[in-house]
């Protein structure tokens, strides 16, 4: 059976989903495999949150640079199941080609829903390029790993840190820039990933 193809975003009335996990407080270390955890996802629809659900889970396994899907990818795969259907592509607090083998959580995630994936973090995990120069928000400059473009530095905000944006899952970094941009509200953070953040917090709270 052949891969899927590249794909490419709507103009308008386009789901856009964000997830994020989080583990207990107080713990020290990478973790183990079983810590508690809480997933969340969210999902936007012409700049509205229109659906949102948490999920108790445990970890995978411990944390280790490089191996992020295996201590957050089922957690993060329940929490969209529970959505009941499904958004058309997906924010995640990982990377996807920023990887050793070209493989993030992002890009994982996507594989194992079928669903098309951007990554979003605060720094790169191993590409390399300078922070685009101050101006308006979605002004980028390229994130290269090994001579390859895997994503972008951009800016959400005029006066504010910018993101490191990766190609995921059927996207590529021209994609993710567009995705993550549009999906950018209120704050610096796309609104699907604060969204799914706070809900998972939340559920920790509560637990």
């Amino acid at each position: 059976m052949a891969s899927p193809g590249p794909w490419y975003p709507r103009p308008s009335g386009m789901t856009v989903g964000g997830v994020f996990v989080c583990f207990g407080r107080g713990g020290s270390g990478p973790g183990a495999e079983g810590d508690a955890g809480w997933a969340a996802a969210a999902v936007m629809r012409d700049g509205r949150i229109i659906a949102g659900v948490s999920v108790p889970g445990a970890a995978g396994g411990p944390y280790h640079s490089g191996c992020l899907a295996i201590r957050e990818g089922p957690l993060l795969e329940a929490a969209v199941r529970a959505l009941g259907e499904s958004p058309e592509v997906i924010i995640v607090n990982a990377t996807g080609r920023d990887h050793p083998r070209r493989a993030g959580l992002a890009l994982h995630l996507g594989a194992v829903l079928g669903i098309p994936t951007v990554g979003v973090t605060h720094r790169p995990l191993l590409a390399v390029g300078t922070w685009p120069q101050s101006g308006s928000p979605g002004v980028t400059a390229p994130l290269y790993l090994g001579g390859d473009l895997v994503g972008y530095w951009m800016r959400t905000q005029a006066d504010r840190r910018p993101l490191a944006v990766h190609a995921g899952w059927r996207t590529s970094p021209e994609t993710a820039r567009v995705v993550a941009l549009g999906a950018v509200a209120n704050g610096r953070t796309p609104e699907p990933l604060r969204e799914a953040r706070r809900l998972a917090r939340t559920a920790r709270s509560a637990a």
